[in-house]
Formats: structure tokens, sequence, C-alpha cells
């Protein structure tokens, strides 16, 4: 398996907050912690940003997914707003989780609650080249749904 450097830095205030890692030798997330000073009470259909209180440095041609965890979603109903969430190579702000409660209960953070997860993935750069026609296929303009559902 390919590793490649990712350096973290946990920005002031935020040393009690855990480093990113692998929970298992499987897993390919990292789990990311809540920063938050005091409980943060996420009400049935609130949005709040969620900070981690760390910055990271991605070599370029990477980018990190911030995804929901699993087990927040099934058991709370607490997801990402813009799932997966993106953080380039070359940003080197505060990573924030902008997280969303679909469940029906209040649901509350606490600092150091683990909240969600960052993969690491290659990043492809496209060339666009415009055409006036497109190669043709089977489905050729088939929208959403045109394939059924059987």
């Amino acid at each position: 398996m390919e590793k490649i450097e990712i350096k973290v830095r946990c920005l002031s205030g935020n040393e009690d907050i855990p480093l990113p890692f692998y929970e298992t030798v499987g897993s390919s997330g990292m789990d990311l912690r809540s920063a938050v000073e005091g409980d943060v009470v996420l009400s049935p259909g609130e949005i709040r940003l969620i900070p981690t209180g760390m910055a990271v440095s991605i070599p370029s041609g990477y980018e990190g997914q911030i995804r929901p965890r699993s087990g927040l979603s099934l058991k709370n109903g607490i997801g990402m707003v813009n799932s997966p969430g993106t953080i380039d190579s070359d940003y080197r702000g505060e990573i924030g989780i902008i997280a969303i409660n679909w469940g029906q209960k209040s649901f509350t953070i606490k600092r150091g609650d683990r909240i969600a997860q960052m993969v690491i993935t290659k990043v492809y750069r496209a060339e666009i080249i415009g055409v006036n026609d497109l190669d043709s296929t089977q489905r050729g303009e088939g929208g959403f749904g045109h394939s059924g559902v059987e």
C-alpha cells in the first residue's frame, strides 16, 4: 500500500485534540474530532460548522475527502451537508465539518467527539476539449431513472 506524508498542525488552544489516525489496519478513513468550546446541541434540521482545531498540508496530486461517520448517521441521523467535503492540496486553513442533524432528536457534540472521517485520495486533472459531437453509447441521453428499478 502506497503511503504519503500528511502534515497536521494543531491550532492554538487545541493541543488536547488527538491527531487523526486510522483506528484499524483496514481503515480507509481517519477519524476527525470536534474542537468545540463547550457542548454544541444540534436540533433536528439544524446545520452547524463544527471546528476540528487542526489544519493539514496535503501533497499536490491528492485531496482529503471528509465524510460522515456511519455510526453517527445510522444511530443519530448526523451527517454532512456537503458530503463528501473536499480539502484541496493548497488549503491551509482549519478543517471544519458542516454537520446536519437529519434525525428526530437533538444531538449533543462534545469536545473531542469523533464527528467525521478523512480519506486521502489521488486526484487527476482533466484536460477539457470542446467538441461538436460526442461518441454514442447504448444509453445515449437517457436521464434520471432511465435504466428503471429492476
